[in-house]
């Protein structure tokens, strides 16, 4: 049964590469969702909301889950994806990219909203679409926080992996022969 386990492990080198890189992911997420804000001040949407701006979100947003998608891609095309060790990660990631991708719209959404505001004519109009807004923009934060927190679950996933690691060391010159050994005499045949 331990060759079996071992066989199931992700390499350590390769678990602590994709530990570091999710664990960048998430804190990227993380602090972009705290850090973009459509409420001014005193917590009204600004008269004249920046288009500019809340669409650079909205590109940013994409390009990290672009980010997100492609890590998940590469993992699940990975052996690792199929095996026990491996399949609570690749649903985590895959959770990921659908809150990234939902993230990114709703800032576009947020955006387009920003850019109708001065076209609209009356004030209801005026009303629904900065309430539009608020509701797009705050929505798409709550996504990229979700985005952070999957990309953490992954990461301690990856993490417990790690601890079977210390259970399955490496083998020693002696425990695995290389090609370059003959072969030891046995009485038993595989």
């Amino acid at each position: 049964m331990k060759p079996d386990i071992q066989r199931e492990l992700i390499p350590r080198d390769e678990t602590l590469r994709l530990i570091g890189t999710l664990t960048s992911l998430k804190v990227e997420c993380s602090d972009k969702a705290q850090q973009w804000r459509l409420l001014d001040g005193s917590g009204h949407v600004p008269t004249e909301p920046s288009f500019t701006e809340l669409f650079q979100q909205a590109t940013s947003a994409q390009d990290l889950s672009r980010e997100v998608l492609r890590l998940t891609a590469d993992f699940a095309a990975s052996p690792h994806s199929t095996n026990r060790a491996g399949h609570a990660t690749l649903a985590h990631l895959a959770t990921a990219s659908t809150m990234s991708a939902h993230a990114a719209s709703h800032f576009a959404e947020t955006a387009q909203a920003a850019l109708g505001l001065p076209r609209s004519s009356s004030p209801t109009d005026q009303h629904y679409l900065k309430n539009r807004m608020v509701i797009d923009h705050a929505t798409a934060r709550a996504y990229l926080r979700r985005t952070s927190e999957s990309l953490r679950d992954a990461a301690k996933d990856l993490h417990s992996y790690l601890d079977f690691h210390r259970f399955f060391p490496a083998p020693s010159h002696r425990e695995s022969p290389g090609p370059h050994l003959p072969p030891r005499p046995s009485g038993r045949h595989r």
